[in-house]
């Protein structure tokens, strides 16, 4: 697996590129803005894309997903309870910030469903709290979950959007990501990589 992460300058959010380095193949995951360059990396590093995966639709993680799925061809995932979000410019909090769209996708993931590309494979894991359908990227193999904007270091994904539930995103955190291994590295929507054991024991946040 090789990585390669953009920060937005408006928002801070991470975007990254999951590579397999045998094959190029590869997905985009909350490609949030940048949609040039973006497309400019995919096409200068001769990537083969084959998803456009979102953790969730809020506009700074799905800004540039039309124009990436209009350089590459890509289907767009979204995880299950998602849909009203992608649908709506306010649940989507685009209309707030002046720039309305909706999220067109392809596929809706399900609990435990798999994407392999290439050598590698992610599982789902959907963690409501954040929003509706808010969800995470496992590759078991590589012990390394995508968390988008349920766990943070040091923090969680704030629930005061329309859609937002503590309770749920408490739920999602100590019964769906804190019981994999503590060794499991997570990057996140914004800020740092961390790890769950670190954040087991370390996360103020969490009750």
């Amino acid at each position: 697996m090789r990585l390669k992460q953009f920060v937005s300058p408006d928002m801070g959010e991470n975007c990254y590129f999951v590579i397999d380095e045998n094959t190029n193949e590869a997905i985009v995951l909350d490609p949030g803005a940048q949609g040039e360059k973006l497309c400019s990396v995919i096409d200068s590093e001769n990537l083969d894309i084959k998803a456009i995966c979102l953790t969730h639709c809020h506009f700074d993680h799905a800004g540039a997903v039309r124009e990436i799925k209009k350089h590459t061809g890509a289907p767009v995932f979204i995880c299950r309870g998602e849909e009203e979000v992608a649908n709506s410019t306010s649940y989507n909090l685009s209309a707030m910030f002046g720039r309305p769209f909706t999220v067109a996708y392809d596929r809706v993931l399900d609990e435990g469903d798999k994407f392999c590309f290439g050598s590698l494979e992610f599982r789902t894991i959907l963690t409501p709290g954040h929003t509706t359908g808010g969800g995470c990227f496992y590759f078991e193999r590589e012990g390394v979950l995508f968390s988008g904007d349920t766990l943070f270091c040091m923090s969680v994904g704030r629930t005061d959007f329309p859609g937002g539930s503590m309770e749920q995103l408490m739920e999602s955190i100590k019964n769906k990501l804190f019981v994999l291994p503590d060794d499991t590295k997570v990057y996140s929507g914004h800020g740092n990589a961390t790890y769950i054991g670190f954040e087991k024991e370390n996360n103020s946040f969490i009750y």
